[in-house]
């Protein structure tokens, strides 16, 4: 596919947004700003793709001629830049492809991670606690920052169910594959007699939401302080500083007891009440992309299986793309690199493949 007319649109682009950084009336407005330099970092990774994808692509050329030299020595060397060079392009092809899609406006925002135990119990609590550690040492490897928004803990140790922010570079693009029901298959921890047993969670991740993304008007809300229960040390046994907040028009409630005061749980239960109602104005817009895509990126049915964790064999599948990888141990350590590349391949050549038609 020739990309050069799509680069020069970008090279156009990229001067324009260069010019209107170099405007200090720019920053006056924070919201703007940070539109125009996001808009500028992405501009700028894809042309410095290109110019690394046209400098492999002259080099392969260059090597091919010295492969076929009279000079063994020669010969030896390009053959071997030539391997390296014939892996690096199709790699590079496809990294430029993905960054010349249209931006998925919800990319570079910041995400919260609900994680709600499903069928099984203690086991699935138990699991639920396990992808919670698993999205941490993810946002750890990832340069992200994670903050505990929220919880209710099992009495096994477990969670019924839990919610995490992640800030940072690029997170909702990385962690918009998470959502939906994740299967475990293992033999729990008090099985006595060595049977598999197979439990769910449930994982919602949300683009986080801004006050201007979302209007919360004070006769929608009823919000309620109420005792911390459960585990919290003395200072939250003694203080009323848990906080209820029920949206009346859409009946969700959103439960914060974790914070030090009512007002830190108030505001972490406003930030997750905002980012519920962004996501499900985002997922009836979405109605509009096929049927596929809304399963594959994980935005429409929460019910729907996406993932099953085979403990016995080491085995983690993928059921909206039928990948399986036998890397269970370094996906649950955090590594989940392998799973979001092919999520992501999918999702381009489905895009492609929508601009195309």
């Amino acid at each position: 596919m020739d990309f050069t007319h799509l680069i020069d649109q970008r090279r156009r682009r990229f001067a324009e947004i260069t010019e209107i950084m170099g405007d200090p009336d720019l920053f006056s407005d924070a919201r703007r700003a940070s539109e125009i330099m996001r808009e500028h970092r992405r501009l700028k990774e894809t042309l410095e793709i290109w110019d690394r994808l046209e400098k492999s692509r002259s080099e392969l050329g260059e090597n091919e001629e010295l492969a076929a030299a009279d000079d063994p020595e020669m010969a030896e060397l390009a053959a071997a830049e030539l391997e390296r060079l014939r892996a690096e392009i199709p790699k590079l092809e496809e990294k430029l492809q993905y960054a010349l899609l249209p931006a998925d406006p919800n990319e570079d925002r910041d995400a919260i991670v609900e994680i709600r135990a499903g069928a099984g119990g203690d086991e699935a609590s138990l699991f639920a606690a396990e992808l919670l550690r698993l999205y941490q040492r993810h946002a750890e490897n990832r340069g992200w920052k994670t903050e505990h928004l929220g919880s209710s803990p099992s009495e096994v140790g477990g969670f019924k169910e839990v919610a995490l922010g992640v800030s940072g570079d690029e997170v909702f693009r990385f962690l918009k594959y998470e959502s939906g029901v994740h299967r475990v298959q293992r033999v729990p921890a008090t099985e006595t007699q060595g049977r598999i047993h197979t439990s769910t969670v449930t994982v919602a991740v949300l683009p986080e939401a801004e006050e201007v993304d979302v209007q919360l008007k004070p006769d929608e809300l009823r919000i309620e302080v109420c005792r911390a229960g459960g585990a919290g040390g003395q200072h939250v046994n003694r203080t009323e500083s848990a906080v209820q907040v029920f949206h009346l028009p859409t009946g969700i409630m959103v439960r914060c007891e974790d914070g030090r005061s009512q007002g830190q749980n108030k505001e972490r239960a406003l930030q997750i009440l905002r980012s519920r109602l962004y996501e499900m104005k985002v997922r009836e817009e979405q109605e509009k992309y096929s049927a596929t895509r809304r399963a594959l990126i994980g935005s429409g049915d929460r019910s729907e299986k996406i993932r099953t964790y085979n403990f016995p064999q080491s085995r983690i599948t993928d059921h909206r793309i039928g990948y399986t990888s036998h890397h269970l141990d370094a996906i649950m350590n955090g590594s989940l690199e392998e799973l979001t590349t092919e999520l992501q391949k999918a999702e381009m050549a489905e895009r492609l493949a929508g601009m195309e038609g």
